[in-house]
């Protein structure tokens, strides 16, 4: 791990660095990282993998990693213009159109994972920040503590919306728990390895 109060670069600090000395160009940075990442989320929401109990999607994966590559900003903007999108109607949210669309779909079950994904995105990219996500332990326990900050909001929300006399926790989470523990196995493949190949083309 590093030292918490050290800012690290993050994958797209070391790709495509901000200009300090142009407002405009920044912005625009900002605003294509940050759309590029609302169009990921998009896709990984539609894409359902085959999986047991349960099909997975790819979004959890996604949010963490854009996270971890974006740093917290604009991790955080991407998955909020991802809301944005969503909340106008556009069918970006897994299951829409046909289970409903716009803010009406966000106030069911599962809009307390979506505002789960908002902080989620934020406290991986502030670990990213500090230097996690470079080897494959600090990655693990980035990817945990992202889920558990989803699976947090997530409860919490379905338990508020249901009812606490049900079964929120198999409801809402023991489904989903080996698609995300193999999410986070992709995760710790993927990020490291990706940060050595950086290093490579800086040698």
């Amino acid at each position: 791990m590093s030292n918490i109060t050290n800012t690290y670069p993050t994958l797209a600090s070391v790709f495509w660095p901000a200009a300090k000395s142009n407002g405009t160009s920044s912005m625009l940075r900002a605003v294509v990282l940050a759309f590029a990442g609302s169009v990921l989320l998009t896709i990984s929401a539609k894409v359902h993998v085959p999986f047991y109990p349960v099909p997975m999607t790819m979004q959890t994966l996604v949010v963490l990693a854009l996270g971890m590559a974006l740093g917290s900003r604009l991790g955080a903007a991407a998955v909020m213009l991802y809301m944005a999108e969503g909340a106008m109607g556009l069918p970006v949210f897994s299951g829409t159109p046909e289970k409903g669309m716009g803010v009406a779909y966000m106030m069911g079950p599962t809009g307390g994972y979506l505002l789960g994904f908002v902080v989620a995105a934020w406290a991986t990219g502030f670990l990213a920040e500090r230097g996690w996500g470079r080897g494959f332990i600090s990655t693990a326990f980035a990817m945990v503590i992202g889920n558990g900050i989803i699976y947090g909001f997530g409860l919490l929300w379905l338990g508020s919306l249901l009812g606490w006399d049900k079964p929120i926790i198999q409801w809402g989470m023991t489904p989903f728990l080996l698609g995300d523990a193999t999410k986070i196995l992709l995760a710790v493949i993927i990020m490291p390895t990706v940060w050595k190949m950086v290093g490579k083309t800086k040698t």
